[in-house]
């Protein structure tokens, strides 16, 4: 099945030219070029931190690169996560990590939504997103997504105001963005989704069988 590719440049051309991720609050305000991005060593720049669930001595390690507007994505979060998360990651087999791709504004605001809520609620949102993608996308205007998706912050126990801070967090946007294209160009990432079993790179759907016959191999199953 086709796969959603990166086109990290594109995106990174886009972003410096200050129209890929504006927010509308009302009116929309567009943010700032990108002409002094958001560095590691800037101690200005905020943390974007990976978002990790399962034992850290755990045998195995599953990243995950996925885009919260990836149909792809969403079928496995749909078909394969919930029983991988109860048979590997809980049971301490599986280190997971999720790192976020953005394909276009619409992902990286639903990303900002899903950290909103911090670490301890992130997956949480993360398949509330997954759960409802076709209705938060709706229209696909940047009216209706922001709405939709601000309604989601607010379900997850946020407040409006709270929800409205993150979305409009620009310094966060720019710091986000960078990691995303450091981290797929370091692991050659060209698609969604895309996984990691212990560095040995997978891409495209699979049934739960597949991914878990990967992953029983590297535990020596």
């Amino acid at each position: 099945m086709k796969r959603r590719a990166i086109l990290v440049g594109g995106a990174a051309a886009a972003a410096a030219a200050g129209l890929w991720w504006a927010m509308p609050r009302g009116a929309v305000t567009e943010l700032p070029a990108l002409a002094s991005p958001a560095r590691a060593e800037d101690a200005a720049a905020p943390a974007v931190p990976d978002m990790v669930l399962g034992n850290p001595d755990a045998p195995v390690t599953v990243v995950e690169y996925a885009s919260f507007t990836c149909p792809h994505c969403a079928n496995f979060h749909a078909n394969v996560w919930g029983e991988f998360r109860k048979n590997y990651v809980d049971t301490g087999k599986v280190r997971f990590v999720y790192r976020e791709v953005y394909f276009d504004k619409f992902g990286l605001w639903a990303a900002m939504v899903a950290r909103c809520g911090g670490e301890m609620r992130y997956f949480g949102i993360a398949d509330m997103i997954y759960d409802t993608q076709r209705d938060w996308i709706g229209d696909g205007t940047d009216a209706t997504i922001a709405a939709n998706l601000r309604k989601i912050g607010l379900k997850a126990g946020m407040t409006a105001d709270q929800v409205d801070a993150c979305l409009n967090d620009n310094a966060m946007a720019r710091a986000m963005v960078e990691a995303f294209q450091k981290n797929s160009a370091a692991d050659g990432v060209e698609g969604t989704p895309t996984f990691l079993i212990n560095g040995e790179k997978h891409s495209g759907e699979m049934s739960y069988a597949d991914f878990a016959a990967l992953v029983d191999a590297k535990l020596g199953g």
